[in-house]
């Protein structure tokens, strides 16, 4: 068993993670744009587009939205509903099946109703054959009858709004991308935007919790929201059983401590992967499918998971012949890259 099937501490920092029993993430989620702290460009554009769609009384023109996991994109598309006032639809694409999965939805939407549908780019081909249709007709494609008899009838539908999210942007095809009228892309949040959110989430969730606790807190959880209020629950949690009324410093870095998260916000298995490379591979070059089996992990797991933190914080690069550690790295884990190439030409 892999530590992603392990349900402890390993998912801790996993920005991609999403526990849908988890009612203490929509409590903490912002129902304003006033309120959405970060991904200041993004809002000032969509607050005017907002502004002018309810002017006009008109539906909001179709979204795009482009980012790595826990950034905010689906907070964004609720707040986008509540904003305009209108009904908030959602689902995801691997839930959308067949044709009619998609037209039942489409079929019992009111007016102006935003759509919302997480990891787009994962639609079935015939599916976003029939959303072309929908988003700019506002008209649904339908098949009668079957063989020889068989013809089409286009059904209306109420104008609405299509809020698409991806984490993966190269893979939404372009005439779907095409159809979009505002494509933002989200960026990873600063520590001060961070330590914000820290502060807000704390108020939320009736904790005290001093400036440079937040502030060592924001340093640690890998520039996403998502993964900082899940840190700071379990901050709270530490501070709860040590009887305390306030989180400090001393009980967010023994938590840390506890939790196997670093100052980089690098989990235990993020090290291991590392120390794979150093230790097994003399630092690298070596092919993703040779480490994902020295790891225990899948090469897609290991690619879409693991390696883009890695390459972000620069401890790790992408080359033709396979993955490197960087020099940031040695220095990180604490190793000295000297004595790792002694070690490995002593092998042979």
């Amino acid at each position: 068993m892999s530590m992603n099937d392990d349900l402890g501490f390993s998912t801790i920092v996993r920005s991609d993670y999403n526990d849908s029993f988890d009612d203490q993430e929509n409590t903490l989620r912002p129902h304003f744009l006033k309120d959405f702290l970060g991904q200041d460009s993004i809002k000032k554009n969509l607050s005017t587009f907002i502004e002018a769609a309810k002017q006009r009384e008109e539906p909001l023109d179709h979204l795009l939205l482009i980012g790595p996991p826990g950034l905010g994109k689906t907070t964004l598309a609720q707040i986008t509903a509540h904003e305009l006032g209108v009904d908030f639809k959602v689902t995801s694409a691997p839930a959308l099946d067949k044709p009619k999965d998609l037209a039942g939805i489409l079929s019992t939407i009111t007016p102006r109703t935003v759509f919302f549908i997480d990891e787009i780019h994962r639609l079935k081909p015939a599916l976003e054959e029939m959303l072309y249709i929908a988003m700019e007709d506002f008209e649904l494609d339908w098949i009668i009858g079957q063989g020889a008899a068989a013809r089409t009838v286009r059904i209306p539908i109420p104008p609405f709004t299509l809020i698409g999210a991806t984490t993966k942007a190269g893979s939404v095809s372009s005439p779907l991308r095409s159809r979009f009228g505002f494509i933002p892309r989200f960026e990873f949040y600063s520590k001060e935007e961070l330590s914000s959110i820290i502060f807000r989430s704390a108020s939320i969730l009736d904790v005290k919790i001093e400036n440079d606790a937040a502030d060592l807190l924001s340093q640690c959880c890998r520039g996403t929201p998502r993964v900082a209020n899940r840190v700071l629950r379990r901050m709270r949690d530490f501070a709860q059983v040590e009887g305390s009324s306030v989180i400090d410093k001393g009980i967010v870095k023994r938590g840390l401590s506890r939790l196997e998260i670093d100052e980089m916000g690098l989990e235990k298995y993020d090290r291991e992967i590392l120390k794979s490379i150093i230790q097994n591979f003399g630092g690298g070059p070596v092919g993703a499918e040779t480490l994902a089996i020295s790891i225990g992990e899948s090469i897609d797991t290991l690619e879409d998971f693991y390696e883009p933190y890695l390459i972000q914080c620069g401890l790790l690069q992408r080359t033709p012949r396979g993955r490197i550690v960087t020099a940031k790295a040695y220095e990180h884990l604490g190793l000295t890259q000297e004595n790792n190439t002694k070690n490995q030409i002593s092998l042979f």
